[in-house]
């Protein structure tokens, strides 16, 4: 079976195609890399891949690579993924989220794909209070451009399951957390700002609560979907281990031994959703996929991999000034 991975350069992308190496899959990457593409990410792998540097809306491009690759499956990962990036630059998100996932749907439709695996986010049902879970039948109420963008994207793979039997398989994961996660999401800026004794700019009072999934897991969940998930049908991946933003901060805080003080409190952020939480027992009943990472664990391991690649990290540094001098002004 052959993969076509788009955004295989990065962050979950680029895990997802590691183990799909490690299941003996054919795999073909297509990644525009933008700032968030790397391809030191696919380093132990790249000669076993097929690698293409293209725009997943460019139709032409994308046709070329089904006519020459003629791809079993596609995983469906490439996207603008940063919150706050989207309050700033929405149009981005909108072009990248929505035609890119138009784009793909109009060739596999074309070319007789048999699964379409479309990566959503647990971002497209809007947000809880501290009680209730969401499932996969809940309403989507997406908060910021980045999120609706998703929602558009989500509903699009739906609609062209049901309106052209395109093989969709819709997938919405919670936050994702560890090895080569760009530093402008939340973990690895408190890993880098920790590590320089700057600042760590927190939103509101560090109330707002997340369930957190370790990337390896999401990646063996994705594994089990491609092999076990029906088309059709929507499974939300998370992971049961919930936290408040002040307690993650805090978490990483005590592993590099760095003090509290170091936490700054700023505006929250427009529209910021308080609380996720997914139920998730129809992948765990139907693909056979359970989460194996707690919190406590990943935390610990993804420390770990970024203080033994600091290079890597601080190499990061200079490309976010900018953006940041803009987020936080």
């Amino acid at each position: 079976m052959k993969l076509l991975i788009t955004g295989g350069a990065g962050f979950i992308g680029s895990e997802l195609v590691r183990q799909a190496v490690k299941h003996a899959y054919k795999v073909v990457v297509v990644d525009r890399l933008t700032y968030a593409g790397d391809m030191e990410r696919l380093h132990e792998v790249i000669e076993l891949i097929k690698f293409y540097r293209e725009d997943i809306t460019d139709t032409k491009a994308v046709g070329h690579i089904f006519e020459s690759e003629n791809p079993d499956i596609i995983v469906h990962l490439a996207a603008e993924t940063h919150v706050d990036r989207s309050i700033l630059e929405p149009s981005v998100f909108l072009n990248s989220n929505i035609i890119g996932t138009y784009t793909l749907l109009e060739a596999a439709k074309k070319y007789g794909i048999k699964k379409f695996i479309n990566i959503s986010t647990d971002e497209v049902y809007g947000e809880l209070k501290e009680e209730g879970q969401f499932t996969e039948q809940s309403p989507l109420s997406p908060s910021s451009p980045y999120s609706v963008s998703k929602a558009s994207a989500d509903m699009l793979g739906r609609a062209y399951y049901r309106t052209y039997g395109v093989p969709v398989i819709t997938v919405r994961p919670s936050n994702n957390y560890g090895a080569w996660q760009y530093p402008e999401k939340l973990i690895p800026v408190i890993i880098l700002k920790s590590l320089k004794n700057e600042s760590i700019p927190v939103y509101g009072e560090g109330l707002n609560v997340r369930e957190w999934l370790y990337v390896g897991d999401c990646a063996e969940a994705l594994i089990s979907i491609i092999q076990k998930g029906k088309t059709g049908e929507t499974y939300n991946v998370a992971s049961a281990q919930e936290r408040k933003n002040i307690e993650v901060v805090k978490a990483v805080l005590d592993i590099l031994d760095k003090p509290h003080i170091l936490i700054k409190f700023v505006e929250d952020r427009p529209g910021h959703d308080f609380r996720y939480s997914m139920n998730f027992s129809k992948v765990m009943k139907e693909c056979g996929w359970k989460p194996e990472t707690t919190f406590e664990q990943g935390i610990e391991k993804t420390v770990k991999w970024y203080l033994e690649h600091k290079e890597w990290l601080y190499k990061k540094v200079a490309e976010l000034e900018d953006y940041w001098a803009k987020l936080y002004k």
